[in-house]
Parts: C-alpha cells; sequence; structure tokens
C-alpha cells in the first residue's frame, strides 16, 4: 500500500499546458502500475493513462500526443505533462498505483481549462 500525493494542478486557457506530479510513500513503486485518473463534473472517474512497471503504457484516445507520462522509481514519483488543454480535460485528477490486486488513490488535484 502507497500514499500518493498530488500537485500540479490549477487553471489553463485553451492549448495551454500543465504539468501533474505525483508522490508515493510507502513503499517502493517499482512494481506498481503507475497512472492517472480524471473525474470531470458531473461525469464517471475515467482512465487518462498508466504505466506499466515492464514499460508498456495506456493512453485513453482522448489524450494521446497530448498527454505524456513519466516515472521516477527512484524519486517515487510520476508526473504528467499535458499540452494542447481543451474545456474537456477539466476535470479532477486522481493519481493511482496499482499492485494487483490492491489499487491506491491520490486526493485529487484540481485542473481547470478555460478562457
Amino acid at each position: 500500500q502507497v500514499r500518493l500525493v498530488e500537485s500540479g494542478g490549477g487553471l489553463a486557457q485553451p492549448g495551454g499546458s500543465l504539468n501533474l506530479s505525483c508522490t508515493a510513500s510507502g513503499d517502493d513503486i517499482t512494481p506498481y502500475a503507475m497512472g492517472w485518473y480524471r473525474q470531470p463534473p458531473g461525469k464517471e472517474r475515467e482512465l487518462v493513462v498508466l504505466s506499466w512497471p515492464a514499460g508498456s503504457i495506456n493512453y485513453a484516445d482522448s489524450v494521446k500526443g497530448r498527454f505524456t507520462i513519466s516515472r521516477d522509481n527512484m524519486k517515487s514519483t510520476v508526473y504528467m505533462q499535458m499540452g494542447n488543454l481543451r474545456p474537456y480535460d477539466t476535470a479532477v485528477y486522481y493519481c493511482y498505483a496499482l499492485l494487483v490486486p490492491n489499487g491506491d488513490w491520490g486526493q485529487g488535484t484540481r485542473v481547470s481549462v478555460s478562457s
């Protein structure tokens, strides 16, 4: 089990960029799948991206080519660079750590995209 703390949310204009970070504590994240989910206002939580320990990465179609995940296992930190932001990217973004069968969530960080 890990404790996850996100940072980096905020307000961006359409076409702008934001970077999110997620720092884990309590365990070595090397064997974990690490990623991000988001929950837009009034909608269900949805997968944004998941980085598997063997190296594969799954992006939601809606963010492919715009968002990039990276991880530094030595620093127990996962990053997500978000570019060409659009209003529909507005959501609370949650860091997620999966070590099958258990998953842990961060508290969330809000991202708002508006002109």
